[in-house]
């Protein structure tokens, strides 16, 4: 009997636990991917780097169809991500177009976007609808996953 391919499948984690849940993913040996950047916060007293999660609440796992309920038992992990019905299921190349979106960051324009168009970002080719436009730096909000992502406009 041929078994399915693994997939990668979006999860809810609680709330700011998703570095934590992938990191425990990690260690247990499942492949796990949560999109994050680099910000500098600044305190009364200092400033700090921490990793800001780009999905909010979600981590993406790599699992093989049979063996779903183990990401149950995982310290954090809610529930699957359900699109039509069944677990939403993001390619492989999905997740590499992510990775690299993030270390390059930044999409080419033709023409001024403004707040409330649809553009796709590059990389994942999803469509996501604008909701700022500061300059260069845009803030638009994926359609198919509802995450907001940013990226610098050329």
């Amino acid at each position: 009997m041929k078994e399915k391919p693994v997939n990668w499948y979006v999860l809810f984690t609680k709330p700011r636990n998703e570095l934590k849940v992938m990191e425990r993913f990690l260690s247990a040996g499942i492949e796990a991917y949560t999109p994050f950047k680099t910000e500098i916060r600044q305190w009364s007293d200092r400033k700090k780097k921490i990793k800001v999660p780009l999905l909010t609440s979600m981590v993406l796992v790599k699992v093989a169809e049979s063996a779903l309920d183990i990401v149950f038992e995982i310290p954090g992990v809610v529930r699957f991500l359900f699109e039509g019905g069944k677990r939403a299921e993001v390619s492989h190349a999905e997740v590499l177009a992510m990775k690299a979106h993030l270390e390059v960051n930044s999409i080419s324009v033709e023409k001024k976007i403004l707040k409330g168009d649809t553009v796709e970002v590059p990389f994942i080719n999803e469509e996501a609808t604008v909701l700022s436009v500061k300059g260069k730096n845009c803030i638009a909000q994926l359609n198919k996953l509802a995450a907001k992502v940013s990226f610098q406009l050329n």
